[in-house]
């Protein structure tokens, strides 16, 4: 018997026909013999739709409130999901983030989960019961409720399955896996058999959705193999894993990521001395702002320009805080651009091969696609470009590094 925690996203349980085939699938499982424990997300747009109403009442509401209203999306779903297995005659308890012994800390909208008590879903599991967990949501040590932010049932699943001790995570989503790049732009796209920790983390960061890259990035640090598959159709997935044993790939790059929430702001003439940098993005992380790439150029009579990334939905918050920053350390204006995109390669194997970036570039000059900015890792190079030429950038890139050929 294992021990295997499930996860079903939004779409999986969008009304009450889909949570029921979702029930039957869980039963399936169930007559196999496996223990269940299986988070659930809210059902469809719930969540935007609660975020609206909230709005439509407060067009400023408090964090804390906005967590509590925002939670009872997966706890309806987490109950009605309970309720069918129930009318199959099974055995079924649902529990709240709170109850499942999920502590995070008070940081509402994007709590990080802190620790996981699993005494309750143990419990649950010795007297065998299928353990429906409402994901996307933790406690506090002050005892409220807190979210984890956008895609934070992946996170719950991966959490649960390390405190457990499960065989493996299973997240079922509406693809069929992890591709090398989104199918809807390149029908040739490829889904991968299996891809490690550290690659699925990089696509995951830099735009692709099928995973929430805090819960890779859980996944990596406890090894909780991680499989990503269908909730409709029954066909293999991908396995996300450590992969010390994965065979060298004759292609270095495993896929392509694109992002279009990124919007740029670059300050003109910052003075180039100590304590700049702090002083110009200190404030931004205390706000909570996260900022993607960061470059200055080169200095001329110790002044330089400075750009950074940051999220759509953040720019006028930034703006706010970097214009009396800007006039503070007496440099120049603040100028911003919010209709760009990140396209990102990424392969482990690009650290032992030379050549890619060169090629990248390329064929990106030969599609005519001007390139803002540039950032790397030992195992991804990203190029912000406009955001109308995404679609032609990850088709061209797709091509140009043979993606949709077989290994």
């Amino acid at each position: 018997m294992a021990l295997i925690v499930q996860k079903y996203g939004g779409t999986s349980v969008g009304d009450a026909d889909k949570i029921k085939n979702v029930a039957r699938r869980i039963a399936a499982r169930r007559e196999k013999g496996d223990e269940l424990v299986v988070v659930v997300s809210a059902m469809g747009h719930t969540t935007d739709e609660l975020i609206a109403l909230a709005h439509q009442i407060n067009p400023h509401p408090e964090d804390r409130e906005l967590d509590v209203l925002l939670s009872t999306g997966e706890t309806v779903s987490s109950t009605l999901m309970a309720m069918a297995l129930h009318e199959m005659g099974l055995p079924a308890i649902s529990l709240s983030g709170a109850q499942a012994g999920i502590g995070t800390e008070s940081r509402f909208g994007r709590a990080r989960i802190l620790e996981v008590d699993p005494q309750r879903i143990h419990k649950e599991l010795g007297e065998g019961k299928i353990v429906i967990v409402a994901g996307f949501q933790g406690i506090t040590e002050e005892m409220d409720i807190a979210t984890l932010g956008r895609g934070g049932s992946d996170t719950t699943a991966v959490a649960l399955a390390a405190a457990l001790k499960a065989e493996r995570c299973e997240i079922y989503t509406d693809v069929d896996g992890v591709y090398t790049t989104d199918p809807r732009i390149e029908p040739k796209a490829r889904k991968l058999v299996e891809i490690n920790y550290e690659e699925m983390l990089e696509l995951a960061t830099w735009g692709a959705r099928v995973m929430h890259n805090r819960a890779v990035e859980l996944g990596a640090v406890y090894n909780v193999p991680i499989l990503v598959a269908s909730s409709f159709r029954d066909v293999p997935g991908t396995l996300i894993h450590r992969g010390e044993e994965m065979v060298e790939q004759r292609n270095k790059v495993s896929g392509i990521a694109y992002d279009t929430d990124v919007a740029k702001v670059t300050v003109r003439g910052v003075p180039d001395r100590p304590g700049i940098a702090a002083t110009v993005f200190g404030p931004l992380s205390d706000a909570g702002i996260s900022v993607d790439t960061i470059v200055q150029n080169a200095s001329v009579e110790r002044i330089a320009d400075v750009t950074f990334t940051v999220t759509r939905k953040d720019l006028e918050r930034a703006l706010k805080l970097i214009e009396p920053i800007a006039h503070q350390i007496s440099a120049g204006d603040v100028i911003t651009d919010d209709h760009l995109a990140k396209v990102s390669i990424v392969g482990a194997g690009m650290t032992s091969a030379p050549g890619y970036a060169s090629r990248m570039f390329k064929t990106l000059f030969d599609s005519g696609i001007n390139i803002e900015i540039i950032s790397t890792s030992e195992i991804r190079i990203t190029c912000i470009i406009d955001e109308s030429r995404v679609a032609d950038a990850v088709r061209a890139l797709h091509k140009a590094f043979e993606l949709e050929e077989a290994e």
